[in-house]
Parts: structure tokens; C-alpha cells; sequence
């Protein structure tokens, strides 16, 4: 699981690296976030899920986009040792595997986001495709009750998993800035 984890660590990344500077005002398909504030929501997240796979107190939020490269590899390093898939989430009540998903998919979906947002490509590799599928179909009651997932948006019957997850997820797959 760790290496679906460090291959959308990889892709984020190149996305991330690939925004200019006139970019950062840019929207995204999370409506709430524009590209500047995007990159610091997903440097605080991956700060986050670093702290819970190692079993740590959740660092304050500080939303730092400078930090996330550093942010997204520690993130990568904790949840590549064993323990950090033990348990139950204290923060969150959920078993450290759900919590694993979700760090995996604040990875892909905001990286999907940040590259629709910057005109960049983002295509998830099958296995994580389908990972996603799987998460956002059995989460999404929940996450739309929390406010995580919008409504969902059809995409066409026989779409690629990943699309289908993003529809599931509240993302329009054709969205353009």
C-alpha cells in the first residue's frame, strides 16, 4: 500500500512543481480552495497524516505551502512502517487503514485538483485508480454528512474508476479552469 502512497506522492509533486508563480490565484474544482490555498491545505493534511500514522499529537494547523514537498515525503516515511496501519484513530474513531485511504486520497484528488486547475496532466496509475474507486464508494455517505465529499456528479456508465471516484467524490472529471 505504502508504494500507491509514495507513486501519488510522486505525481502530486511533479504537478505541484510544475505551478508558476501567476498560477497561484488560479480556481480549483474544490470550489472553497484557490491554488495557493490548496497547496497549504494539503501541506497541513499531509502534516496531519504523518502525526496519526506515527501515533503523534496532530500538529496546529498552519496551511504552509512552502512546507509541502518535505510535508507530503514525511508523510510517505511514516506511513511506510507497520505499525502506523494499528489501531484505531484516536482523532478520528476510525481504523488506521480508513485513515491511510484518506491521506492516500487527499494526495490524488488535490493533486488531480491542483493539475486540472494549472492545465497540467494528472492520470493516477490502475491500481491506485480503482483504490480510489473503492474508498470514496464505501465513504462517501459519510463524507458528504461531514462536508468532505460534495454531491456527487454522474459521469457515464463504463467510465474508468478513478473518473468514477472522482464523480463519487463531488468532482466533475470535464471540470476546466
Amino acid at each position: 500500500m505504502n508504494e500507491m502512497l509514495s507513486r501519488a506522492a510522486d505525481r502530486t509533486m511533479n504537478v505541484v512543481h510544475g505551478i508558476r508563480d501567476d498560477q497561484l490565484g488560479l480556481p480549483t474544482p474544490c470550489a472553497e480552495y484557490d491554488v495557493r490555498a490548496l497547496l497549504g491545505h494539503l501541506s497541513w493534511v499531509a502534516a496531519m497524516m504523518a502525526a496519526l500514522a506515527r501515533k503523534e499529537p496532530v500538529p496546529p494547523q498552519d496551511d504552509e505551502p512552502a512546507a509541502l514537498e518535505e510535508r507530503v515525503r514525511d508523510m510517505v516515511a511514516a506511513w511506510a512502517e507497520p505499525s502506523a496501519f494499528e489501531g484505531e484513530s484516536p482523532l478520528m474513531g476510525l481504523p488506521m487503514t480508513v485513515v491511510f485511504q484518506m491521506a492516500l486520497g487527499d494526495l490524488v484528488f488535490h493533486g488531480w485538483d491542483l493539475a486540472r486547475a494549472t492545465g497540467q496532466d494528472y492520470e493516477p496509475d490502475v491500481e491506485t485508480g480503482e483504490a480510489m474507486f473503492v474508498y470514496v464508494d464505501g465513504m462517501a455517505p459519510m463524507a458528504r454528512q461531514n462536508g468532505v465529499f460534495g454531491d456527487e456528479v454522474a459521469v457515464p456508465e463504463g467510465a474508468p474508476p478513478f473518473e468514477r471516484a472522482l464523480g463519487i467524490s463531488g468532482r466533475d472529471p470535464g471540470w476546466k479552469a
